[in-house]
């Protein structure tokens, strides 16, 4: 018997998962790989939304599950879709959410711009308050390259290499109708600023030259970046406030170079986004006029008809990338055996819908400089 019994073992021991015949050796079995590379989305929640990152998750079944450089380099690949002055769509294929997501912070929070820091209001008889118009300066947009200017610390005094001041000066005269203060009444000052420190003016010395807010040693448009490309504010057409008879408006505004992290007004993009790439997959035929009752489900027309000659029509997936996850094509019970609906873990479809301040195939450009900077900055903590 007891031999009988140690026959058995061996036999238990030698039979593995590979001994079945709808098993690849050295492959996931169908239903877990669909697991750790789609999203399942049923009709009530999402389903396998983790990424499974350890090594030896599938050892047991011959699988390396490791991160190996090649084969990163090897799948990894930018394809941009849509890129205009404003806005840019690409799809960044065969990486992880983190990273993907490690690029949406830093457009939104690292990225340096120009933006108006420093309000001196002269004056301010509209009904806007000081600290309201200020607000409301900085946020507005400035056309200019921030690569070109340096950061200023407490300890820095204004120049023309860390400022750039501008100069609103609007009064609505009595008897005239009330008027539209806009962005474009910001008019860039390359000399710096024009308001005279009161307080140090040398009394006793008429022809020493009186104290400014800022100290510019040469003019910002005789540099050559800036010879060709005055600075101005991105939109002229921005409300900045509205002034009724008699109601007089007069400051300047000094822009610095900042990140999104310390204040919005410094972010770069006006949004930065990403979602996982939708997958539909037709599960069976559906044909005549249960594909005109899929068309109809669907509000962004992720499918389509396709004629079959005969009076016969089949539904198709014309779509895919419109699916927004409103699953209606699920809603009914009927309809989970024919559609599933799922999302690719690896690629993803990201948006970056810039300020103005750069463009937003640079913006990313730079987001990539600065994760790399932060990869070498680990590496040399590490070594």
């Amino acid at each position: 018997m007891a031999g009988q019994g140690e026959e058995r073992g061996e036999e238990k021991k030698k039979f593995s998962i590979w001994d079945l015949p709808d098993v690849p050796a050295g492959q996931l079995p169908p239903h877990l790989e669909l697991q750790r590379t789609r999203v399942l989305c049923n009709k009530d929640a999402p389903i396998h939304t983790e990424s499974v990152l350890y090594s030896g998750a599938y050892a047991s079944m011959g699988v390396d599950n490791s991160l190996r450089l090649d084969h990163f380099c090897h799948n990894f690949r930018v394809e941009v879709v849509r890129l205009t002055e404003e806005d840019m769509e690409f799809d960044m294929i065969g990486i992880d959410a983190a990273i993907a997501n490690a690029f949406r912070r830093i457009l939104i929070a690292e990225l340096p711009t120009m933006a108006i820091e420093k309000v001196l209001i002269a004056n301010n008889t509209s009904v806007v308050q000081d600290e309201v118009l200020a607000h409301r300066l900085g946020l507005i947009p400035i056309s200019v390259d921030p690569r070109l200017f340096e950061y200023m610390s407490e300890n820095d005094q204004p120049n023309e290499k860390n400022t750039i001041v501008f100069k609103l000066h609007v009064h609505c005269k009595r008897g005239s109708p009330r008027i539209t203060v806009k962005s474009d009444e910001l008019k860039w000052l390359p000399n710096g600023s024009e308001l005279i420190k009161e307080s140090r003016k040398v009394a006793s010395d008429s022809a020493s030259k009186p104290e400014t807010y800022t100290s510019f040693s040469c003019s910002q448009d005789t540099l050559p970046e800036f010879a060709n490309n005055p600075i101005a504010p991105k939109y002229p057409d921005i409300i900045i406030s509205k002034l009724g008879p008699g109601q007089e408006i007069e400051l300047e505004a000094h822009a610095v170079k900042g990140m999104g992290k310390t204040h919005a007004k410094w972010s770069p993009v006006a949004t930065a986004w990403y979602r996982m790439l939708p997958e539909v997959v037709l599960l069976e035929e559906v044909e005549d006029d249960l594909a005109e009752g899929l068309k109809s489900k669907c509000p962004v027309n992720v499918f389509d008809i396709e004629d079959l000659g005969k009076g016969k029509k089949r539904a198709t997936v014309a779509r895919p990338r419109a699916c927004t996850l409103c699953r209606e094509c699920i809603r009914d019970e009927e309809w989970e055996k024919r559609v599933a609906i799922h999302r690719v873990k690896d690629h993803f479809i990201f948006t970056i819908e810039s300020t103005g301040a750069l463009p937003p195939e640079v913006l990313f450009t730079e987001a990539v400089k600065i994760l790399e900077d932060k990869c070498e900055r680990v590496i040399t903590e590490l070594s």
